[in-house]
């Protein structure tokens, strides 16, 4: 008999707390449903702004939709959390650590997404341009925050992290147009240079990739231990010729 009277002390103080706790309960969602609202409200005229600044779309989207929301969701769910009694102050101290533990342990990803906003920003290469780095040379396929993807030559998907991008030379094969391709010729010594340079001259002439202005040159690059160092020097509309001319 004692113990259904205590049982029924113990229902009763529960409902008696949670009777109490329902008004804090209503403003914390009246907080959350704020900051969701603010969000939704700001965050459509804030991604026009910064895309009429020129920032590109995966910028825009990574501001706006990620960190943007995170930090209006996350403040307001502090404060309600705050409002129903729970110790923010400890909260934010072991988010704090385990925050340090994560980014210790991400620390090759997030140097790949600074560096990926470093190419968003300076914008060394777009989209569909031929590059050469890290060993490749190919066309740029995709470019993402962790990684940019080119097509090679072979037709092969090559996936580079844009930190090993920004820490490497990069060749832009397309930014100004037309390319200047360099074929590397020998001759033998006991040939008649000036007759040799019509002949190449004029073979460059009749490939159907060559412009015409500029005109196909040759160059003498040096003396070889057994001939003529020489160079053809023709350019190209397209850079994606650029090594089927050279071979």
């Amino acid at each position: 008999m004692m113990a259904s009277i205590l049982e029924l002390l113990d229902v009763s103080r529960l409902v008696t707390q949670v009777v109490e706790l329902i008004p804090s309960l209503i403003v914390s969602l009246i907080f959350v449903l704020f900051f969701w609202l603010t969000f939704r409200v700001t965050s459509v005229p804030l991604r026009g702004l910064l895309e009429r600044a020129g920032l590109h779309s995966a910028i825009v989207h990574m501001l706006v939709d990620n960190i943007y929301r995170l930090a209006l969701l996350s403040f307001g769910a502090l404060m309600a959390l705050d409002q129903i009694g729970i110790n923010v102050r400890a909260a934010l101290a072991g988010l704090g650590v385990a925050g340090l533990a994560v980014g210790f342990a991400a620390q090759d990803s997030l140097a790949n997404i600074f560096a990926g906003l470093v190419i968003f920003i300076d914008k060394p290469f777009l989209g569909d341009e031929w590059v050469s780095v890290a060993g490749q040379y190919g066309q740029v396929n995709q470019i993402t925050l962790r990684s940019t993807r080119i097509r090679t030559l072979n037709n092969t998907y090559v996936v580079i992290p844009n930190k090993t991008i920004i820490d490497e030379v990069l060749v832009n094969h397309s930014k100004h147009g037309a390319v200047r391709v360099d074929v590397p010729i020998g001759i033998a010594y006991k040939e008649h240079i000036p007759a040799a340079r019509e002949v190449l001259l004029a073979a460059a002439r009749q490939l159907p990739r060559i412009l015409t202005s500029p005109a196909p040159a040759l160059a003498v690059t040096g003396m070889g231990a057994s001939s003529v160092d020489m160079e053809v020097r023709v350019w190209i509309s397209d850079a994606s010729q650029e090594e089927r001319v050279r071979a």
